[in-house]
Formats: C-alpha cells, sequence, structure tokens
C-alpha cells in the first residue's frame, strides 16, 4: 500500500470528496486508512450501570478506501511510485515532481 500513517492526503472520491487530513492509521489487509476529520460516523455507546457510565453518541473516523485517497504535494494531489538508490534501498517518489517523499 503506497499511502502511509502521518501522510497528508485529500479524498477524491465519496461522500468527503476534497476534504484533506493527516492518515491517522493505516490498514494494509484491508486496504483501508484512517483520515483525521474525514468518514465520520456517530456511534451509539450502552450505559453500564455498574461501572456508573451513562449512554452517549460518539462521533469517530471511519475507515475509507485507500483508492479514495491521494497523497497532497504541495497543496495538489499526486500519485506515488518507488524508485531504488544506488545504495539499493527503496524509496518513494511523486509521479507529479519525480521528487522523494
Amino acid at each position: 500500500m503506497k499511502i502511509k500513517k502521518d501522510d497528508e492526503v485529500i479524498v477524491i472520491a465519496g461522500k468527503d470528496k476534497g476534504a484533506t487530513g493527516k492518515v491517522k492509521k493505516a490498514l494494509p489487509k484491508e486496504q483501508r486508512v484512517i483520515v483525521e476529520g474525514v468518514n465520520l460516523i456517530k456511534k451509539h455507546k450502552k450505559a453500564n450501570q455498574a461501572g456508573g457510565q451513562q449512554g452517549e453518541v460518539v462521533t469517530l473516523e471511519a475507515p475509507i478506501h485507500v483508492s479514495n485517497v491521494a497523497l497532497l504535494e504541495d497543496g495538489k494531489p499526486t500519485r506515488v511510485g518507488y524508485r531504488f538508490k544506488e545504495d539499493g534501498t527503496k524509496v518513494r517518489i511523486s509521479r507529479r515532481t519525480g521528487k522523494e517523499i
């Protein structure tokens, strides 16, 4: 998966199209990412009488498919590629500019 944790991304499809945010968590097995402030859902938490907790409605971010986000570089979306350096290490590069990410 080409999108990693702490990457700045923009949503390119879906109900939050155009929203930007930082990747909080990457889920490579499911091909999904959790982005700050994007794909917000409301979850109802049940009250716990024994613990003295009251029921509440919690707003949190749900995972979004990685194909619906693009990496941001200089405020513009870009695709991600890979290149090998002379010493053999693999680095991510921007397909738009060719620079190392």
